[in-house]
């Protein structure tokens, strides 16, 4: 299973979320995740992008997320969280035990938006 993390800002709109996705999607050179996923409190805003696409979003919780290794780091994300992506976090949590990243995060073009894809085994 390929699951879409996602990291975002409060100001980030449904077309800066897909912005991120298309360019993951295609540096991956795949159509599209089987699953969405993100930090808890921050689930409910995926959930325009998961109907729209036929998608559940996993909402993954904050000592789940930490748990993680990520490949990238934002400073004010470490500062917030205590992670280094909260895109590359819930994918890899999402997408279960030994899941790898196929992509660590891309950033939308407006900058409002992150995507990381991990593959694994489904939680």
């Amino acid at each position: 299973m390929i699951v879409a993390g996602f990291g975002f800002s409060t100001k980030g709109t449904e077309d800066s979320l897909r912005d991120a996705l298309r360019q993951a999607c295609a540096l991956a050179q795949i159509d599209g995740p089987q699953a969405l996923a993100t930090a808890h409190d921050k689930a409910k805003s995926l959930g325009p992008l998961a109907a729209e696409l036929g998608l559940a979003v996993h909402p993954i919780a904050q000592e789940a997320l930490a748990s993680q290794r990520t490949q990238t780091q934002s400073r004010r994300v470490t500062a917030e969280r205590g992670i280094g992506s909260i895109a590359e976090a819930a994918a890899l949590a999402a997408a279960g035990p030994g899941a790898r990243l196929l992509i660590p995060r891309i950033h939308s073009h407006d900058r409002l938006a992150s995507c990381a894809l991990a593959q694994g085994n489904p939680l």
